[in-house]
């Protein structure tokens, strides 16, 4: 792949990475925001299905333009893929046209049938998302039913002998102690470990405050990280974190409008799969085509140009975390070239988030969800006003720990 535009001399991989290429390295596809969950924290406030989705045939369309852009993989979301009931003809389209395909799922719809479909297939993988290594952390997240969910979905892959598929966590504030716990059950299924940061974004903007990990926990986070090297996969998810001392594997950028871009069930374009907003769309598929929204559009070339970084240029670390996500900074109200809200010098707590910006969208359920969140507070500290008003799972822990 080659840059999108002229740029000065570069040495590094990182450098044409800055610059931008002409097509994304890595993609993400949410085909619906349809979900059958309703998790408390999603980036995309899924639940509902937008009426407007790309048709059958207009995906069809869509893989065959990342197929002569020699796009190798998408990253298919939601909402939850597999609802859509072309998922599985999309599936085949996309690894029949030399574009292969990994999708994440909550593990509902992975029965033994599918999973060995899924073990026979080259070129696609499979994630499967927990937010607890055991129910009584992962339930009150993501929903009632889903840690048993999952697991079986885990247990169907193992048996019908696809290797190396992914099981996917956002790392929270309550799940942090659980990392050997999430390694082990990767381990025996045969797959692989692969954390993610929580984003206060879409709904995950209403319990950000309560779920993003402590400043004590980040450290704890990076030392396993680091412990673990290259057997956990992080992508992008943990570069703010490099401020800590060496960079972990992984992009260690922000690429979004560079290398990373997300579209979105109606062909809407992001910049970046964390920041679905008014503020980050560079365009749709249906009035431009995909390619010329990504080599063209006027917010895509905005990003590409050299950044100042702002006080952040200042820090000793500035090379490391390059002032962190831009997404994490926009949606709690700071200033794009300033620290990320998560800072590990600590250099947000000295700047003033201004009001957060509303979302743009939101696909949330009208209604009662089946597998709803249970409503335990498992991870607030706070100790009850009585006995009664304590989750059953925490009755014996009454001492508030300082959150």
């Amino acid at each position: 792949m080659t840059a999108v535009a002229s740029r000065p001399a570069a040495t590094r991989l990182v450098d044409h990475f800055e610059y931008g290429l002409d097509a994304p390295i890595c993609l993400t596809w949410e085909l619906t925001y349809a979900c059958n969950l309703a998790c408390v924290h999603c980036l995309s406030s899924s639940g509902r299905r937008d009426p407007r989705e790309l048709t059958t045939d207009e995906c069809k369309a869509l893989i065959d333009e990342f197929e002569r852009m020699q796009i190798f993989y998408v990253n298919i979301g939601g909402g939850e893929p597999t609802v859509r009931p072309d998922f599985w003809e999309l599936l085949d389209y996309a690894v029949a046209h030399h574009v292969g395909v990994k999708f994440s799922t909550n593990g509902f719809r992975i029965t033994s049938e599918r999973a060995r479909q899924l073990a026979a297939t080259d070129y696609v993988d499979v994630q499967v998302s927990l937010d607890g290594a055991t129910a009584e952390v992962n339930d009150p997240i993501r929903g009632a039913g889903t840690y048993d969910a999952a697991l079986r979905a885990m247990d169907n892959l193992r048996d019908a002998g696809m290797k190396d598929f992914k099981l996917s966590v956002v790392c929270t504030r309550d799940n942090i102690p659980q990392l050997d716990e999430f390694k082990k059950i990767a381990d025996d299924h045969g797959a692989q470990l692969r954390l993610t940061r929580l984003r206060p974004a879409g709904r995950g903007a209403d319990v950000w405050e309560d779920l993003h990990p402590l400043p004590h926990q980040q450290r704890e986070l990076y030392d396993w990280l680091v412990a673990h090297g290259e057997g956990v996969l992080t992508g992008d998810s943990f570069f703010h974190l490099a401020a800590f001392g060496d960079a972990l594997p992984g992009l260690n950028l922000c690429g979004a409008g560079r290398v990373v871009c997300l579209v979105d069930p109606v062909g809407d374009v992001y910049a970046c799969p964390f920041a679905i907003h008014d503020n980050f769309l560079a365009g749709n598929i249906r009035d431009e085509g995909f390619k010329q929204v990504w080599q063209e559009s006027a917010l895509f070339r905005s990003l590409r140009e050299p950044q100042t970084g702002g006080a952040c240029t200042s820090c000793s670390a500035y090379d490391s975390c390059r002032g962190g996500c831009m997404a994490a900074k926009f949606f709690t109200g700071m200033p794009l070239d300033g620290p990320d809200p998560e800072c590990v010098k600590g250099n947000a707590e000295f700047v003033s988030a201004g009001d957060r910006p509303a979302p743009s969208q939101d696909h949330s359920h009208r209604g009662t969800v089946r597998n709803a969140p249970v409503p335990v507070s498992i991870g607030r500290r706070r100790p009850p006003t009585t006995m009664c008003d304590e989750s059953p799972v925490n009755a014996a822990d009454l001492t508030p720990t300082g959150s």
